[in-house]
C-alpha cells in the first residue's frame, strides 16, 4: 500500500512550499526565455540537403497536395501539431489578465503536450475578447493544425466558442478547462466508487461550482450512468433549480437547472451537501471554503474531490477526519491528484495518429476507463485511485483506447489496429522524452544554477 502522504503540516510549512514553485518560476523563466522551441525533425546531411526541404525539390511535394489534399498528413506535419489558443481571459484562475500573459502558461501546456504526448504544440494567444473573433481566427488555422487546445477562456462564451469551432471544423477542437477535467474526474471518481462499493447509477452527487469545469463534469458523470435527477449543482448564489430565473440567459447552466436536482432542494451547499455521496468541487481556491461539518452531514464512506488550485477548497487531512473515505485534489504533494496533464497528452495523441475529425464524449470517456484501468492493475486504495504523471505508460494506454474508439465511431481518417495504435504512441512518447534527455546531457538545453 502506498504511503499516505496527508499528514498535518503547520500554516508556514504549508504557505512555503506552495510559494516555492512561484519563486522557483520567477528565476528560471528569464533564464530559459521560455520553454519551447522550433528544431528540424528531418535529417541534414548536408547544405544540399536544403534542395529537398525546401525549393527545388518541396514543389513537387507542393503539387501533390495540391491534388490530393488529403497527402496533407502524409507529407508534413500537421497531423502531429496542435495549437494551443487563448485569450487570456480566465488564465489559470487569476481572471482576465490579457494575453500577453497567458503566453507563460500556454508554453507550459505545450511543453507537456510534447513531453507527456510527443505531440508538437504551440503557444497563440489573441488579442480579441470578441468570441465571434476568436471562432474566424481559429477557423483561419485549420490548414496547419492537426487539432486545437482551446484554454482559458471565460464562461460562458467559452462553451459557445467550443461548440461553434466543433461545428465548424474538420479537425478535433478540445477545451482542456471542459473535456480535459471531466475526463480525469470521470476516471478518479470510477475507481473511488470502486474503493467505496458503489455505483455511478446510484449515488448522489453535489457539484460545488458551476463554472465551465464542473458543467462539463457533471455532464460526463451522466453521459457514465449518473442520474441527472441525483445531482445538484451550487453556485455562488446557491443551489441550481428550476426556480434559478436569473440563470435563464446562460444556457449551459440553465440546462442543469431544468434537468438536475430532483428534489428542488434549495439553499446554499449546507443543505444540498446533506445526505450526498459525493461532493465534486471545483470551485474557490480554499482552504475553508468546505466546512468540515458538511462533510460530516454526507452519506458513510464519502468521495470528496476539492480540486481548486492551488490550495484545496479543504485539506484533504480535514475531509478525512470530518468521515470522507476517499479524497481527491489538484496538486502533486497530496494522494489522488485529479490533474487536466494526465487527459490531454494521451487523448491528443490517440486522436492525432487515427487523424480524427472531432472528439467525442465517447472518445473521453474511453480515456477515463483507461485511466482508471491502468490504476486498478497497479493496485487501487482510498490512497490512489489515479494514475500519476510520473508513470508514462498510462498516455500510451489512453492513446490507444482514443484511437480505437474514434475508428469505432467512423470519425477517423485512417484505420490502425491496437499494435499499431500502441506502436505509434509508444515511438512518439518515448522518442520526445528521450530528445529532452539527450539534450539536456549534452548542454544543449542548459543546467540552471541557482
Amino acid at each position: 500500500m502506498k504511503k499516505n502522504k496527508m499528514k498535518k503540516v503547520s500554516k508556514e510549512e504549508l504557505i512555503k512550499k506552495a510559494n516555492k514553485p512561484a519563486e522557483d518560476a520567477m528565476k528560471m523563466h528569464p533564464f530559459y526565455k521560455g520553454k519551447i522551441e522550433v528544431t528540424p525533425k528531418s535529417c541534414i546531411r548536408s547544405y544540399d540537403d536544403f534542395a529537398i526541404w525546401y525549393t527545388p525539390g518541396v514543389a513537387s511535394v507542393c503539387k501533390d497536395i495540391n491534388k490530393n489534399p488529403e497527402k496533407v498528413f502524409e507529407h508534413t506535419n500537421k497531423g502531429n501539431m496542435v495549437a494551443v489558443v487563448s485569450d487570456g481571459t480566465r488564465i489559470l484562475g487569476l481572471g482576465d489578465i490579457g494575453p500577453e500573459a497567458g503566453i507563460p502558461v500556454m508554453e507550459g501546456k505545450a511543453m507537456l503536450f510534447k513531453y507527456l504526448g510527443g505531440v508538437d504544440a504551440f503557444p497563440i494567444c489573441l488579442n480579441t475578447k470578441d468570441p465571434d473573433e476568436i471562432i474566424k481566427t481559429v477557423m483561419h488555422l485549420e490548414p496547419c493544425f492537426g487539432g486545437i487546445n482551446l484554454e482559458d477562456i471565460e464562461q460562458p462564451k467559452c462553451f459557445y466558442v467550443l461548440d461553434e469551432l466543433r461545428k465548424r471544423m474538420n479537425i478535433p477542437v478540445w477545451h482542456d478547462d471542459q473535456q480535459g477535467t471531466a475526463t480525469v474526474c470521470l476516471a478518479g471518481m470510477i475507481n473511488a466508487l470502486k474503493i467505496v462499493g458503489k455505483r455511478m447509477s446510484d449515488v448522489k452527487i453535489v457539484l460545488l461550482g458551476a463554472g465551465a469545469a464542473n458543467i462539463r463534469i457533471g455532464t460526463l458523470y451522466m453521459k457514465y450512468g449518473a442520474k441527472p435527477e441525483n445531482l445538484i449543482y451550487v453556485d455562488s448564489k446557491g443551489t441550481l433549480h428550476k426556480g434559478r430565473k436569473d440563470l435563464k440567459n446562460h444556457r449551459e447552466k440553465w440546462h442543469m437547472c431544468e434537468i438536475t436536482n430532483k428534489n428542488q432542494v434549495k439553499g446554499s451547499i449546507s443543505d444540498a451537501i446533506i445526505g450526498a455521496d459525493v461532493l465534486s468541487a471545483a470551485s474557490t481556491p480554499g482552504p475553508d471554503v468546505i466546512k468540515k461539518e458538511w462533510i460530516s452531514s454526507m452519506n458513510k464512506d464519502a468521495i470528496v474531490f476539492a480540486t481548486a488550485n492551488p490550495i484545496p477548497e479543504i485539506w484533504p487531512w480535514e475531509a478525512k477526519e470530518a468521515g470522507a473515505k476517499v479524497v481527491a485534489t489538484g496538486r502533486s504533494d497530496f494522494d489522488n491528484q485529479v490533474n487536466n496533464s494526465l487527459g490531454f497528452p494521451g487523448i491528443f495523441r490517440g486522436t492525432l495518429d487515427v487523424h480524427a475529425k472531432t472528439i467525442t464524449d465517447e472518445m473521453c470517456i474511453a480515456a477515463a476507463e483507461a485511466l482508471a484501468k491502468y490504476a486498478t492493475k497497479k493496485g487501487l486504495n482510498e490512497n490512489y485511485i489515479i494514475p500519476l504523471m510520473s508513470e508514462p505508460e498510462v498516455y500510451v494506454e489512453e492513446a490507444v483506447a482514443v484511437g480505437l474508439k474514434a475508428i469505432e465511431q467512423g470519425i477517423a481518417r485512417i484505420k490502425l489496429s491496437e499494435k499499431e495504435l500502441r506502436k505509434s504512441a509508444e515511438e512518439k512518447i518515448s522518442r520526445a522524452i528521450k530528445d529532452t534527455k539527450l539534450r539536456m546531457e549534452k548542454g544543449i538545453i542548459k543546467k540552471y544554477h541557482k
